[in-house]
């Protein structure tokens, strides 16, 4: 009788499970939120994807690298809630020189470059070189003079001879030092000795930014890191350090990077010590995550019909390999986005694929965490953003309408022209959220930050502040927390500095956004003894600690 029950509750358990992975994620609302046309939509050739406030109201814009169309900037408009192009053409427009239209641009990412507190847009252009030098440079875009403008044009900056030439891959803001200036790292793709990758950062014993003056230098041989290797995927964060940003690069043709952070802002590459060199395979798109929640940051990432990533990183600052199966399978793959999409607590990967020999539809997987056990992973129906004949190149995730829920924007290119796709998540729509925007010293995002949420049921939760990752590409500046029916009791930031601050939170802020500013001097992060920090967590020294 025992036995019978206990298979009935197993096979109920089972059922519950399937049909929970068999409901579609995704629901396409590309005809209602961006509707293909000329201006918001063409149907052209696009790439990378960034998230950024391009017009400093507050709100977030999606800016996507247009290959043989202009570059594009999406803005929500809440009054006809669809997505509007801002950057027209239009001479007179703040946002013309965006559109940039000879570039063939293929990456973008935007930080604060100069320490204004409003990001720089920096887009890497091919102009049609596959490798070593292209004709057509790179541009860096600054508002300045009511409008933006390209830094990399500037006489000063021609004459240093700093604007890239070459032909890139993915493009990544890293604060190498910890000061809230940012620097762009470009993952050149090298054609013999030509097309080391970049770090290009201000000079600012040469810039004078009471006159709108930046003075560009490439410090990337200064830094350790002007490699010569098939550059594709970059990303950046707190990955051997706890909070110094590091780099990591998944590389065609040649062993993979990871730079980690000497504390100087030079740089040393750990890939092959740490196991992740990975040096037969071909990235591509990559991010940083901690799926398993002990606190260490994670990679995973996608190799070129090559069999695709999830390194959980151990206690020695080794990484070991937990794809298998379907998460592993070999496909086409482009972009490689980690993200709650159903706010449930537990993290998904998406895999962006390109359909350049018949149907490669996308994939979508949720990685849950175990106690005493790897990840489980497994396949969920990804709904319409399977996209089988999708030409996938760049994606990325921002909740453009401030509903808590992330929505997913997908670009087509390269081998055939398509609109833009636009996606809504149709699962977990009453689980509990919380957004968290750290700021730098200087009033920007603060990419690279790390955000911990310690929750009363669930430990903690741990997200990275995008500056650069996907493929091509790079997500909106903020630690999006799905909870489930949970509660965020204490939030943590660390800024690529080692500065930390926590602060409570009371029930009222869950479903909310949340800015944190970087701690004035003399404010110090100090948690009443009292204080609980959720689920398996105390006080200790004024933080939240592991019992």
């Amino acid at each position: 009788m025992w036995g019978s029950g206990l298979l009935l509750l197993l096979v109920t358990l089972w059922y519950q499970s399937d049909a929970q992975n068999s409901e579609p994620m995704l629901k396409d609302v590309t005809q209602s939120m961006l509707p293909p046309d000329s201006v918001n939509n063409p149907t052209q050739l696009n790439y990378g994807m960034a998230v950024t406030d391009v017009d400093g109201d507050g709100d977030l814009e999606v800016v996507v690298a247009g290959y043989n169309g202009p570059n594009l900037v999406l803005k929500y408009d809440r009054t006809l809630n669809k997505l509007v192009n801002i950057a027209i053409d239009d001479r007179n427009s703040p946002y013309y020189a965006l559109r940039d239209r000879g570039g063939n641009a293929i990456g973008v990412t935007a930080c604060d470059v100069d320490g204004d507190g409003r990001e720089e847009i920096y887009f890497l252009n091919t102009n049609n070189a596959y490798s070593g030098r292209a004709t057509y440079s790179d541009k860096l875009f600054k508002f300045r003079n009511g409008r933006y403008e390209d830094l990399l044009s500037d006489e000063l900056n021609i004459r240093r001879g700093v604007a890239n030439h070459m032909a890139g891959r993915s493009v990544a803001c890293i604060d190498r030092k910890g000061t809230g200036r940012y620097a762009i790292y470009v993952a050149n793709y090298a054609q013999g000795r030509v097309g080391p990758h970049v770090l290009l950062e201000m000079d600012e014993t040469a810039s004078d930014l009471s006159k709108g003056v930046i003075a560009l230098s490439n410090v990337a041989a200064e830094a350790g890191v002007n490699k010569l290797t098939g550059g594709r995927g970059v990303v950046v964060g707190p990955i051997l350090n706890q909070a110094k940003s590091d780099v990591f690069c998944d590389n065609e043709n040649g062993p993979n990077f990871l730079f980690k952070n000497k504390g100087d802002g030079t740089f040393v590459d750990m890939a092959r010590q740490a196991g992740v060199d990975d040096q037969y395979q071909h990235g591509r798109g990559v991010a940083l995550a901690d799926f398993n929640g002990d606190g260490k940051t994670d990679i995973v990432y996608g190799n070129w019909n090559g069999p695709h990533r999830l390194y959980l990183q151990t206690s020695d600052s080794k990484f070991r390999n937990i794809a298998t199966g379907g998460f592993a399978a070999p496909s086409p793959i482009r972009t490689v986005i980690a993200a709650d999409f159903d706010n449930d607590k537990e993290l998904e990967v998406f895999f962006n694929n390109i359909a350049y020999r018949g149907n490669a539809p996308n994939r979508l997987f949720r990685v849950s965490r175990r106690t005493n056990a790897d990840p489980l992973i497994q396949e969920l129906n990804v709904g319409d953003a399977a996209e089988p004949e999708g030409r996938g190149t760049g994606g990325t995730v921002t909740d453009l309408d401030g509903d808590g829920k992330l929505d997913l924007l997908l670009a087509h290119g390269e081998s055939a022209q398509q609109p833009i796709s636009v996606f809504k998540v149709t699962q977990g729509l009453s689980n509990t959220w919380l957004r968290v925007i750290p700021r730098t010293r200087l009033g920007a995002f603060a990419r690279g930050a790390k955000v911990t949420a310690f929750t009363a049921q669930s430990g903690a939760l741990t997200r990275i502040i995008d500056g650069g990752s996907g493929y091509l590409c790079e997500m909106e500046p903020v630690a999006h927390f799905g909870l489930g029916s949970d509660e965020v009791k204490v939030l943590e930031v660390s800024w690529s500095d080692g500065t930390t601050f926590s602060r409570t939170l009371v029930t009222g802020e869950m479903n909310s956004v949340v800015e944190i500013a970087y701690p004035k001097e003399g404010v110090v992060s100090v948690l009443a003894n009292d204080t609980q920090c959720g689920s398996g967590f105390t006080v200790k020294e004024g933080r939240c600690a592991g019992i």
